[in-house]
């Protein structure tokens, strides 16, 4: 039986800041941003977009009236949740009008909770091959203004739909994990910033990639040769780029050259949007699907899933037949956004829902489908435009 992501969709706001002029409001010089880290843009979240709405906007751009017939498991991941008790994905399952006799849940482990969520669709689909799981990483990364992160921000959601017999990627049973308690990056209860080691952060990132990857071959006998692509969890894309410098270090120069060139095609969302947290990795398995001109069927990828405190997972999937016709097109998503200076950027920033009981919010500038029109009485007030 195959069983993998049959559709993958992707929403971020309509809004975005250069991150070369924030360089320079910063007084660093902007290719510390543009080289140091390889991030040219970054997505500005408004308040009203949050987890519950980027992931609806994301899961609403691939679903069709069939797949909501057959969708039984819904699963947000996100390290941006909006209630501690409530999930996300109940928020998500009603604004989507899926049906009520489902599952909905949240999961939680920093950046790498898609992929427990991809790998649980993917055992729910084995029990229930007649139907279809709907697996959204969402999240907003924020550091805080004038922080060392805060060209690592950014925001959005990735969606999949899981099947029997997927149109584009069919998972392999071949993971490997990797788990420490480690406080590389955290976010206390009720803060709304989250606090990194950010040195550390990305020492343990290379570490934990080192030892999924080295144990991987050990168990399938398979090497870096054997991947046509191999796609990283991007919290910045120059960290990507390291992880597979030390995959590729022993390769061939032509097997170099090939594999550096499909890290480019994996990278293009990443570089114009920023950090996805739970996002991330499959935002940049969209990016090298909808970029890349050389993939073909038959193709073996490998993912490479981290989420700091910390988790990775190491694993790969395989290119199906008709993988080209199930894709979209989401450059134009990007291309259509507005930009904002840096003095709107931090008004916006500033202006996120924080612990308010009541608030009315401003939707007549956000053009999403589904957006947050305020708090009333401590009820998030979500709605369809």
């Amino acid at each position: 039986m195959n069983i993998g992501i049959d559709k993958l969709g992707f929403y971020t706001s309509h809004l975005y800041v250069e991150m070369a002029k924030l360089a320079k409001a910063r007084e660093v010089d902007p290719n510390k941003y543009l080289i140091g880290i390889g991030q040219e843009k970054m997505a500005v979240i408004p308040p009203t977009q949050d987890a519950v709405t980027l992931a609806a906007n994301a899961a609403a751009s691939i679903i069709t009236k069939e797949d909501m017939e057959k969708i039984d498991l819904v699963i947000v991941a996100t390290e941006s949740g909006v209630d501690n008790s409530k999930s996300v994905a109940a928020y998500v399952s009603r604004l989507l009008g899926l049906r009520k006799d489902i599952r909905v849940l949240e999961l939680k482990q920093a950046c790498y909770a898609a992929t427990a969520g991809l790998q649980l669709a993917k055992g729910h689909i084995a029990l229930h091959p007649d139907k279809k799981a709907l697996v959204i990483g969402a999240d907003i990364a924020r550091y805080g203004l004038k922080t060392a992160g805060e060209p690592t921000q950014g925001g959005g959601a990735v969606a999949m739909l899981v099947a029997n017999d997927p149109q584009i990627l069919a998972l392999q049973d071949d993971s490997v994990y990797y788990a420490d308690d480690i406080m590389d990056f955290w976010r206390p209860l009720a803060a709304t910033e989250a606090l990194v080691d950010g040195k550390y952060s990305a020492g343990i990132y290379l570490d934990f990639f080192a030892k999924v990857f080295a144990r991987y071959q050990q168990k399938t006998g398979l090497t870096a040769n054997d991947f046509k692509a191999l796609l990283f969890h991007l919290p910045y894309t120059k960290q990507g780029l390291k992880a597979l410098r030390v995959a590729i270090a022993s390769l061939d120069p032509t097997k170099q050259a090939q594999l550096l060139a499909e890290f480019e095609a994996s990278k293009q969302y990443s570089k114009v949007t920023g950090n996805l947290y739970t996002g991330s990795l499959y935002l940049s398995l969209l990016s090298l699907l909808e970029n890349s001109t050389s993939l073909c069927p038959g193709d073996r990828l490998g993912l490479f899933s981290y989420g700091s405190g910390a988790q990775a997972e190491f694993y790969s999937g395989i290119l199906q037949p008709k993988f080209k016709e199930a894709l979209g097109d989401h450059t134009k998503l990007l291309a259509h956004r507005k930009e904002v200076d840096v003095l709107e950027y931090e008004k916006i920033f500033e202006s996120n829902l924080k612990h308010e009981s009541d608030r009315e919010l401003d939707i007549t500038s956000d053009p999403a489908q589904f957006v947050l029109a305020g708090v009333k009485e401590n009820k998030r007030q979500y709605i369809k435009q």
